[in-house]
């Protein structure tokens, strides 16, 4: 009886590690399926998501009279803008082909708006890219790397702006403000840094003037 009883035991956690085998590997092959690839074609839709909306973003800050936070809309729609095309050519380069489907913004008052912004940017500079990081680190594809880390210390500077200008609302009535963006890396700044981006190291005098 003792005997027959340990061979149903043996059986049962025989039978145990097999289907943790099979679910173990089912969840290896789900993650291998998250390829540096997918997460080029995830990023270049978010970041042409987001270029439309701070487009329309922008308009409504027109709208309602603060030409400067409109000016920032602008200038940041122009930085993804940058990101998804230098997404787009690495994931050419990968055999891929890439594409967007572009949602309509739900556009709301320039101060909800800014705040819709900032928490985009956070997300994208905290979260995402720093795990589609480590994913290109992981399969040493070199461009994917350089384009990820680009695109989330621009994407932290964006919020940053974004922050500032919620903060100051009151004050960014009236008329444009010029910003300098960087055609590289999508850096975005008040005046011009220095010779070279902070971020890239792009050379400066190349910067593009937006209103």
């Amino acid at each position: 009886m003792f005997s027959k009883m340990l061979k149903v035991s043996l059986f049962v956690v025989l039978c145990s590690v097999l289907c943790a085998g099979v679910v173990l590997a089912k969840e290896e092959a789900a993650s291998k399926s998250a390829t540096t690839l997918d997460n080029l074609m995830a990023a270049f839709n978010g970041e042409s998501n987001a270029n439309a909306k701070y487009l329309a973003f922008a308009k409504k800050a027109d709208e309602e009279g603060y030409g400067a936070v409109a000016s920032l809309f602008r200038a940041a729609a122009q930085a993804e803008e940058i990101h998804f095309k230098r997404h787009a050519k690495v994931i050419e380069s990968l055999g891929g082909k890439a594409k967007a489907e572009i949602v309509q913004a739900s556009v709301k008052t320039t101060a909800e708006n800014l705040q819709n912004a900032i928490d985009g940017e956070t997300y994208e500079s905290k979260v995402m890219y720093p795990g589609f990081l480590a994913k290109a680190k992981k399969d040493k594809i070199a461009d994917a790397i350089d384009a990820f880390e680009d695109a989330m210390s621009a994407e932290k500077v964006h919020a940053d702006l974004y922050k500032n200008a919620l903060k100051n609302l009151a004050k960014m009535k009236g008329a444009a403000k010029e910003y300098f963006l960087c055609p590289k890396c999508g850096n975005i700044e008040k005046a011009i840094p220095g010779p070279s981006c902070p971020i890239c190291m792009f050379d400066t005098k190349k910067f593009i003037s937006v209103k």
